[in-house]
């Protein structure tokens, strides 16, 4: 809201009619001993125009370096359309429709959505929507327990290479329903989860096992051969997948014999600008068998009595329609308007569109890692193939690195020695098709420099 609208009037009629002496009343059951009081380290308020010379002076000295970090968040060029389209009242203002009567185009958007998404990772059914990626994992999680009628376990393999806070994530949501997450190891030559490292588990009872496509360090991993040896063991096979790769690899629902069974992942690169970190939104799509366990929301189409076409919210096993214990989820938390946007995003590109955008994403990453391994120290971390993103080996900390590059004006990548220290002086780029051959190089020469 640009603006409070309420004048003190307002504010007093308001009071008065809920019989609450100030705005202070509104909050006592807060207890004194918690409350902050006074805040002398703050400046003296400033009216509108005061704000806005502070804001754009912050702006200016802020500076813009070209962004070469990924790890689950996506520079892309979004087309101008889809936010102008998005930031209209109906869509930007619309609450949940549940009422369908006075939500038909809201519904029919997020039906439009679903059926992309179904056919963008080869599965029968998509919700609308989780709140993240990480979330949306956790939900995975605990939907092929529930779903797993041949399992008595509840225990999942979750392959180290899969994203570390992503990870992080599904063990606080689960850990507290006695749901263990089993870490697999990756070969340290390739970066991937091969099948070899799943032998230990073999005959042994798990619910699901992880399969992430690309994995964190940007590899790609065997899909066909581990959702087999998921299948023969008895578990789920839950993909967690990057939506634009999708455009250029086999989607989830044909990987192996049988494909995987649910497939969850964040659509942030679908239209959604990197703001500070989100929001974001996270997608779940399923085969048709295990849509009853498919939490979120369900948007279906029907006819009414008249027999003309129409839009529903369908399937609600949600807390807000029935006992938090029997829910499907208990984070009721969607992000609609993200959703709205990625449904605008992949309509204007298309198939086509969006292909091209990943193959150039993947081309540019191959051409960025030809000139960063040129430079006398640094090499690559695996030989497999990649996406858009790769792991480098640097001659000095990645953390001084990344900071000399940014003095430089560029954002280089992610020090990966908190999460895997065993990789000792390694860091991870990323580029997408927002990069020109400039770019590429502008980046080489800053790395130069700085080791």
């Amino acid at each position: 809201m640009p603006f409070i609208p309420h004048t003190p009037a307002d504010i007093r009629a308001m009071l008065a009619a809920i019989g609450a002496s100030d705005l202070d009343a509104l909050f006592d059951e807060i207890p004194p001993a918690l409350r902050v009081g006074q805040l002398p380290a703050l400046p003296e308020a400033l009216n509108e125009l005061q704000i806005g010379r502070l804001m754009e002076a912050r702006a200016a000295d802020w500076p813009r370096p070209a962004c070469f970090l990924g790890a689950g968040a996506y520079e892309h060029h979004i087309p101008a359309a889809v936010w102008e389209i998005v930031g209209r009242g109906e869509f930007y203002s619309a609450y949940t429709p549940y009422q369908p009567e006075a939500s038909q185009g809201t519904l029919q958007v997020l039906y439009e959505y679903q059926s992309m998404m179904a056919g963008l990772t080869g599965v029968a059914v998509s919700n609308a929507s989780l709140y993240d990626g990480a979330s949306a994992l956790a939900e995975a999680l605990l939907m092929a327990v529930r779903a797993n009628r041949k399992s008595k376990s509840k225990r999942i393999l979750v392959p180290r290479a899969s994203h570390p806070l992503y990870r992080r994530t599904a063990r606080a949501i689960v850990h507290n329903q006695g749901i263990e997450l089993v870490e697999v190891p990756y070969d340290p030559a390739g970066g991937h989860t091969p099948v070899e490292a799943l032998a230990p588990h073999a005959g042994q009872d798990f619910a699901a096992l992880v399969i992430a496509q690309p994995n964190f360090f940007g590899v790609l991993e065997e899909v066909d051969a581990l959702t087999d040896w998921t299948h023969r063991n008895g578990a789920l096979a839950v993909a967690a997948v990057n939506p634009t790769a999708l455009a250029i690899l086999k989607p989830p629902g044909e990987w192996g014999e049988t494909g995987a069974d649910i497939v969850c992942g964040d659509g942030q690169p679908l239209g959604s600008p990197l703001a500070s970190g989100g929001p974001y939104f996270g997608f779940l799509c399923c085969r048709q068998e295990l849509v009853r366990q498919m939490p979120g929301r369900l948007v279906g189409r029907t006819v009414d009595l008249d027999g003309k076409p129409g839009f529903t919210l369908t399937l609600q096993a949600r807390e807000q329609h029935i006992r938090r214990s029997k829910a499907t989820s208990n984070i009721c938390t969607n992000q609609g308007l993200m959703v709205t946007a990625a449904t605008l995003y992949l309509s204007l590109l298309g198939p086509g569109g969006l292909e091209q955008v990943a193959a150039t994403c993947h081309a540019n990453t191959r051409a960025l890692v030809d000139l960063l391994t040129r430079v006398p120290g640094v090499s690559r971390a695996f030989d497999r193939p990649v996406f858009h993103e790769t792991v480098l080996k640097l001659p000095h900390p990645a953390g001084e690195v990344l900071d000399k590059l940014l003095a430089r004006g560029v954002l280089g990548g992610l020090d990966l020695s908190a999460e895997y220290p065993e990789l000792g002086d390694a860091l991870l780029i990323c580029a997408t098709e927002t990069k020109d051959e400039a770019d590429l190089r502008r980046y080489a020469a800053a790395l130069a420099e700085a080791v």
